[in-house]
């Protein structure tokens, strides 16, 4: 049996980097996939080679940042797949306070199929290292962190696990676009205990566990999958 068999799973973000490489993976373990990104054509791409592979993947596009787009992920996965086990909220948003009641709320309404899992995508950074010039960005996903503690304890007695997946640097198009010249990309990969970037499949294995049963008394927790940077003085 697959890690995910039957089960049907949210991963917004998924057009390109972590998050199309755990749509990817999760369709390999067995889940049936609502899929969000702003690019349809992006999406397209991801949805033909799941069902190539013998997935079941929808596609819906659009902002998570916007309340509609949030319920139309919890309606689509109900609606078309049947209900609701697993949320990824993975997309980079400014403000995440709306997807997370859409998500949280229709995965309540899910709770006849045993309950679930949501995965909030955080990073180590204001959690454990601190960047000059990244106050904001810290800021916010230091309270991700937060508000997932915060829904693991909310829902925890209803069967509802939250979780914060943290990366280290991660060879996708965004982290590209900062590590963008070779004396860059080493100075970011020395940071790393592990002295190099992740793949994308790597955090998306992270991601598969606390998605999974694996995890089945894993809630409320910052899961660190940096390659050991917050640990680094070297």
């Amino acid at each position: 049996m697959t890690t995910l068999n039957n089960k049907i799973a949210i991963v917004t973000g998924a057009s390109s980097g972590i998050g199309r490489a755990a749509a990817e993976l999760f369709a390999r373990e067995g889940a049936a996939l609502v899929l969000s990104g702003r690019r349809q054509a992006a999406l397209d791409e991801v949805i033909a080679h799941i069902t190539a592979a013998g997935g079941r993947a929808v596609a819906v596009a659009g902002d998570v940042s916007d309340d509609a787009h949030a319920r139309t992920l919890g309606e689509t996965a109900i609606k078309r797949l049947g209900g609701l086990d697993i949320a990824f909220n993975n997309a980079g948003t400014p403000g995440i306070a709306a997807p997370v009641p859409g998500l949280s709320g229709q995965t309540r309404r899910g709770q006849p199929r045993g309950g679930g899992s949501l995965i909030f995508t955080s990073t180590f950074v204001g959690h454990t290292v601190g960047f000059p010039g990244m106050g904001a960005y810290a800021a916010s996903k230091a309270g991700l962190v937060g508000l997932t503690q915060v829904i693991a304890a909310e829902f925890g007695a209803k069967g509802i696990r939250a979780n914060a997946l943290l990366p280290g640097g991660t060879d996708t198009p965004m982290g590209r676009a900062v590590s963008n010249t070779p004396e860059m990309r080493a100075f970011v990969e020395g940071l790393h205990a592990l002295k190099r970037l992740a793949e994308p499949q790597e955090i998306a294995q992270a991601a598969l566990f606390l998605a999974s049963d694996a995890s089945s008394f894993v809630t409320g927790t910052a899961l660190l999958a940096d390659g050991g940077v917050s640990i680094t003085r070297t």
